[in-house]
């Protein structure tokens, strides 16, 4: 299976929350697809509003999800292989799927990432994409840097960033 845009939601949205190495994450899911990874502390107010708690081993997407993760944060996984609704507008999703195409290890800058959706102006367009990412790690917007090569603004923070990027070798 490889990473798709899943276009119809199917199923109650339900939460589950795993430990990870950068702290406890919240993943947001129906019955065919992830739909959001939130960082702690970063969980909107009202988690019950998004369904109930799920069982792991008891939701196929949920289960996936954390699986996936837990191998990618053991130096076992280089991409994911999940459905997925992030739910954007068209130029945004563009924007992630053109993230999920920056393989594990190497970086882009966001002009190479707006040159790639054929839209080389648009490098504030792309920032801002990447800014409302609702599945960072999975869809993986910190591997973009700035022009100078610099780490820019992540949702986790930018010791996250770094953390993840030298999980995958590209800062030692």
């Amino acid at each position: 299976m490889t990473t798709v845009f899943v276009a119809q939601p199917a199923g109650q949205v339900r939460h589950a929350r795993i430990d990870s190495p950068i702290g406890e994450l919240t993943l947001l899911a129906d019955d065919a697809a992830l739909l959001k990874v939130c960082f702690a502390g970063a969980v909107e107010p009202i988690v019950g509003a998004w369904g109930p708690r799920a069982e792991l081993a008891q939701h196929p997407v949920l289960g996936a999800a954390a699986a996936q993760l837990s191998e990618y944060f053991a130096g076992e996984r280089t991409a994911f292989t999940l459905p997925l609704r992030p739910g954007g507008t068209p130029f945004q999703e563009a924007a992630w799927q053109a993230l999920i195409g920056i393989p594990y290890g190497q970086t882009r800058s966001y002009a190479a990432q707006a040159a790639a959706l054929g839209r080389p102006t648009a490098v504030r367009a792309v920032g801002g994409a990447n800014n409302r990412n609702p599945l960072p790690i999975v869809i993986p917007c910190h591997r973009v840097l700035g022009a100078s090569g610099a780490l820019t603004g992540y949702a986790g923070g930018l010791p996250v960033k770094e953390f993840l990027l030298r999980l995958e070798g590209v800062l030692l």
